[in-house]
Protein backbone atom coordinates (compact mmCIF):
# COMPACT_ATOMS: atom_id res chain seq x y z
CA UNK A 1 0.00 0.00 0.00
CA UNK A 2 2.65 2.45 -1.16
CA UNK A 3 2.51 5.14 -3.80
CA UNK A 4 -1.05 5.82 -3.79
CA UNK A 5 -0.69 9.41 -3.04
CA UNK A 6 1.98 9.81 -5.66
CA UNK A 7 -0.55 8.30 -7.82
CA UNK A 8 -2.87 10.59 -7.39
CA UNK A 9 -0.53 13.41 -7.97
CA UNK A 10 0.25 11.80 -11.31
CA UNK A 11 -3.10 11.23 -12.27
CA UNK A 12 -3.98 15.51 -11.30
CA UNK A 13 -6.04 14.33 -8.75
CA UNK A 14 -5.73 14.79 -4.99
CA UNK A 15 -3.63 12.57 -2.58
CA UNK A 16 -6.48 11.31 -0.84
CA UNK A 17 -7.85 10.15 -3.88
CA UNK A 18 -5.23 7.62 -4.22
CA UNK A 19 -5.64 6.80 -0.80
CA UNK A 20 -8.89 5.73 -1.67
CA UNK A 21 -8.30 3.94 -4.06
CA UNK A 22 -5.16 1.98 -2.50
CA UNK A 23 -8.31 1.39 0.01
CA UNK A 24 -9.97 -0.55 -2.82
CA UNK A 25 -7.52 -2.37 -3.46
CA UNK A 26 -7.03 -3.99 -0.17
CA UNK A 27 -10.13 -5.97 -1.07
CA UNK A 28 -8.60 -7.19 -4.38
CA UNK A 29 -5.29 -8.11 -2.14
CA UNK A 30 -7.68 -9.84 0.62
CA UNK A 31 -9.08 -12.11 -1.72
CA UNK A 32 -5.65 -12.65 -3.66
CA UNK A 33 -4.52 -14.28 -0.73
CA UNK A 34 -7.28 -16.67 0.23
CA UNK A 35 -7.92 -17.92 -3.28
CA UNK A 36 -3.82 -18.99 -2.97
CA UNK A 37 -4.57 -19.78 0.29
CA UNK A 38 -1.88 -16.99 1.69
CA UNK A 39 -2.39 -17.73 5.93
CA UNK A 40 -0.71 -14.14 6.71
CA UNK A 41 -0.91 -10.86 4.40
CA UNK A 42 0.81 -8.23 5.99
CA UNK A 43 -0.18 -4.33 4.86
CA UNK A 44 2.21 -1.23 5.84
CA UNK A 45 -1.19 0.74 5.95
CA UNK A 46 0.85 3.70 7.85
CA UNK A 47 4.16 4.50 8.47
CA UNK A 48 5.58 6.04 12.03
CA UNK A 49 7.33 8.65 9.34
CA UNK A 50 3.79 9.31 7.61
CA UNK A 51 2.65 11.68 11.05
CA UNK A 52 5.15 14.25 9.16
CA UNK A 53 2.95 14.34 6.88
CA UNK A 54 0.47 18.05 6.41
CA UNK A 55 -2.05 17.78 9.12
CA UNK A 56 -4.97 17.62 6.39
CA UNK A 57 -3.66 14.34 4.96
CA UNK A 58 -3.17 12.57 8.14
CA UNK A 59 -6.74 13.88 9.46
CA UNK A 60 -7.75 12.34 5.73
CA UNK A 61 -5.98 9.07 6.19
CA UNK A 62 -7.29 8.32 9.58
CA UNK A 63 -10.78 8.68 8.63
CA UNK A 64 -10.39 6.61 5.78
CA UNK A 65 -8.83 3.67 8.19
CA UNK A 66 -12.06 4.94 10.34
CA UNK A 67 -14.79 4.29 7.44
CA UNK A 68 -12.58 1.09 6.19
CA UNK A 69 -12.41 -0.95 9.83
CA UNK A 70 -16.42 0.04 10.00
CA UNK A 71 -17.51 -0.86 6.51
CA UNK A 72 -15.36 -3.70 6.14
CA UNK A 73 -15.09 -5.46 9.79
CA UNK A 74 -18.24 -7.91 9.58
CA UNK A 75 -17.30 -8.92 5.77
CA UNK A 76 -13.39 -9.77 7.35
CA UNK A 77 -15.23 -11.82 10.17
CA UNK A 78 -17.50 -13.74 7.47
CA UNK A 79 -15.14 -14.91 5.64
CA UNK A 80 -12.94 -16.12 8.12
CA UNK A 81 -10.18 -13.16 8.11
CA UNK A 82 -8.26 -12.61 11.58
CA UNK A 83 -7.46 -8.61 11.79
CA UNK A 84 -4.30 -7.45 13.44
CA UNK A 85 -3.01 -4.37 13.71
CA UNK A 86 0.86 -3.90 14.55
CA UNK A 87 2.12 -0.77 15.31
CA UNK A 88 2.88 2.35 17.74
CA UNK A 89 -0.67 3.02 19.36
CA UNK A 90 0.19 5.58 21.38
CA UNK A 91 -0.14 8.25 18.85
CA UNK A 92 -3.57 7.03 17.17
CA UNK A 93 -6.61 8.99 18.72
CA UNK A 94 -8.76 6.71 21.43
CA UNK A 95 -11.77 6.33 18.90
CA UNK A 96 -9.47 4.88 16.79
CA UNK A 97 -7.58 2.79 19.16
CA UNK A 98 -11.30 1.29 20.53
CA UNK A 99 -12.19 0.68 16.83
CA UNK A 100 -8.94 -1.26 16.43
CA UNK A 101 -9.46 -3.23 19.71
CA UNK A 102 -13.38 -3.85 18.51
CA UNK A 103 -12.25 -4.79 15.39
CA UNK A 104 -9.17 -7.03 16.06
CA UNK A 105 -11.66 -8.80 19.33
CA UNK A 106 -14.62 -9.87 16.93
CA UNK A 107 -11.76 -11.57 14.25
CA UNK A 108 -9.38 -13.38 16.86
CA UNK A 109 -10.54 -16.70 16.25
CA UNK A 110 -10.84 -16.62 12.42
CA UNK A 111 -8.01 -18.81 10.87
CA UNK A 112 -8.43 -18.61 7.14
CA UNK A 113 -6.09 -15.41 7.00
CA UNK A 114 -4.73 -13.08 9.20
CA UNK A 115 -4.66 -9.68 7.91
CA UNK A 116 -2.29 -7.82 9.63
CA UNK A 117 -2.07 -4.20 9.16
CA UNK A 118 0.79 -1.86 10.07
CA UNK A 119 -0.20 1.60 11.24
CA UNK A 120 1.44 4.22 12.98
CA UNK A 121 4.85 1.62 12.49
CA UNK A 122 8.49 2.05 11.96
CA UNK A 123 11.00 -1.25 11.67
CA UNK A 124 13.44 0.81 13.76
CA UNK A 125 10.85 1.56 16.59
CA UNK A 126 9.33 -2.01 16.65
CA UNK A 127 13.05 -3.00 17.49
CA UNK A 128 14.40 -0.18 19.76
CA UNK A 129 10.99 -1.24 22.25
CA UNK A 130 12.09 -4.92 21.81
CA UNK A 131 15.76 -4.18 23.08
CA UNK A 132 13.80 -1.66 26.11
CA UNK A 133 11.60 -5.27 27.24
CA UNK A 134 14.70 -7.71 27.31
CA UNK A 135 16.78 -4.69 28.90
CA UNK A 136 14.20 -4.75 31.52
CA UNK A 137 13.51 -8.33 31.94
CA UNK A 138 17.41 -8.33 32.38
CA UNK A 139 17.05 -5.66 34.98
CA UNK A 140 14.10 -7.19 37.03
CA UNK A 141 16.00 -10.60 37.06
CA UNK A 142 13.61 -12.27 34.78
CA UNK A 143 16.30 -13.57 32.17
CA UNK A 144 20.45 -13.16 31.86
CA UNK A 145 21.91 -11.54 29.31
CA UNK A 146 23.61 -14.81 28.17
CA UNK A 147 19.84 -16.05 27.19
CA UNK A 148 19.12 -13.66 25.00
CA UNK A 149 18.98 -14.83 21.72
CA UNK A 150 17.66 -14.03 18.35
CA UNK A 151 14.37 -16.11 19.19
CA UNK A 152 14.21 -14.25 22.19
CA UNK A 153 14.59 -11.13 20.23
CA UNK A 154 11.68 -11.96 17.96
CA UNK A 155 9.29 -12.94 20.69
CA UNK A 156 9.56 -9.76 21.92
CA UNK A 157 8.76 -7.65 17.93
CA UNK A 158 4.84 -6.45 17.44
CA UNK A 159 4.51 -10.57 15.34
CA UNK A 160 6.06 -13.08 17.69
CA UNK A 161 3.45 -16.04 16.80
CA UNK A 162 3.80 -14.71 12.87
CA UNK A 163 6.10 -16.46 10.46
CA UNK A 164 8.72 -14.25 9.18
CA UNK A 165 7.43 -12.59 5.62
CA UNK A 166 8.42 -15.11 2.47
CA UNK A 167 7.79 -12.27 -0.18
CA UNK A 168 7.73 -8.49 -0.07
CA UNK A 169 5.95 -6.33 -2.94
CA UNK A 170 6.38 -2.77 -3.08
CA UNK A 171 3.44 -1.66 -4.91
CA UNK A 172 4.91 1.47 -6.61
CA UNK A 173 7.86 -0.21 -7.59
CA UNK A 174 10.59 1.46 -4.88
CA UNK A 175 13.42 -0.81 -4.17
CA UNK A 176 14.24 0.15 -0.64
CA UNK A 177 12.46 -1.42 2.40
CA UNK A 178 11.37 1.87 4.54
CA UNK A 179 11.16 0.77 7.73
CA UNK A 180 8.99 -2.05 7.45
CA UNK A 181 9.67 -5.27 9.18
CA UNK A 182 13.12 -4.48 9.48
CA UNK A 183 14.08 -7.35 11.64
CA UNK A 184 11.41 -9.92 10.05
CA UNK A 185 12.69 -9.04 6.56
CA UNK A 186 16.31 -9.73 7.16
Amino acid sequence: MDGNGRWAEAQNLPRIEGHRNGAKSVRVAIQTAIKYSIRYLTLYGFSSENWSRPHDEVADLMGLLQRYLKSEITELHQNGIRLRIIGNRDDLSSDIVMLIEDSENKTVENKKLDLIIALSYGGRNEITEAAKRLAEKVKNGIIHPNQISEKLFARQLYTPDIPDPDLLIRTSGEKRLSNFLLWQIA
